[in-house]
């Protein structure tokens, strides 16, 4: 019998492993949650399915996203990455990489995690939306317009409200699986 999945991942092997594997889970994981903004940041403007064949060139280019390192890229780095046909070559998405990294690592020293941060919008907890149809699933919210406000007040960057959202469905702070999807109870 064949699973019902949200429409927009049909078709594609890459596309319903996401799907089923990741999109929607709760992530508390700092990493996690750096590398699901670093890929977000980089499809704004663009298909997510475009970002997610390059996942594991960014991986390797942008040194596991390791945001400890990333703070540090120089200009040599950034020559180095521009260089990079496996990625997204886009010269204002890497610097902001950059500055998004160092500007994770501020929000950890202030909160303790960028996790308890985050998450804080949402209480916690996963918003459990109750979706029929793709067309009812939002591009952004009241939560998101706040939380990108407020990123962008620390120094973030490629962080609008639809981009936001798109993390925030993403890493599970908000299950958007249409309800007759086999993962909505699931996550």
């Amino acid at each position: 019998m064949k699973k019902y999945r949200c429409g927009w991942c049909e078709g594609d092997d890459l596309y319903e492993a996401y799907h089923d594997n990741e999109w929607g889970v709760p992530v508390y994981d700092d990493a996690t949650l750096f590398e699901f903004l670093i890929l977000e940041t980089f499809q704004a403007g663009l298909s997510w399915i475009t970002v997610l064949r390059k996942r594991e060139n960014f991986r390797k280019a942008f040194d596991n996203f390791d945001y400890k390192k990333i703070a540090n890229y120089n200009k040599g780095k950034i020559d180095e990455l521009l260089l990079d046909a496996g990625i997204i070559r886009n010269k204002l998405k890497i610097k902001a990489t950059i500055t998004n990294a160092q500007s994770f690592i501020k929000i950890q020293k202030e909160f303790g995690s960028f996790s308890k941060y985050i998450w804080g919008f949402v209480d916690g907890k996963p918003i459990k939306n109750e979706c029929i149809s793709m067309q009812d699933v939002p591009a952004t919210t009241a939560i998101s317009d706040v939380l990108s406000k407020d990123l962008k007040k620390r120094g973030f960057k490629f962080v609008g409200p639809t981009v936001v959202y798109a993390h925030m469905q993403a890493t599970g702070m908000v299950n958007d699986h249409v309800k007759g999807c086999f993962r909505y109870d699931e996550v």
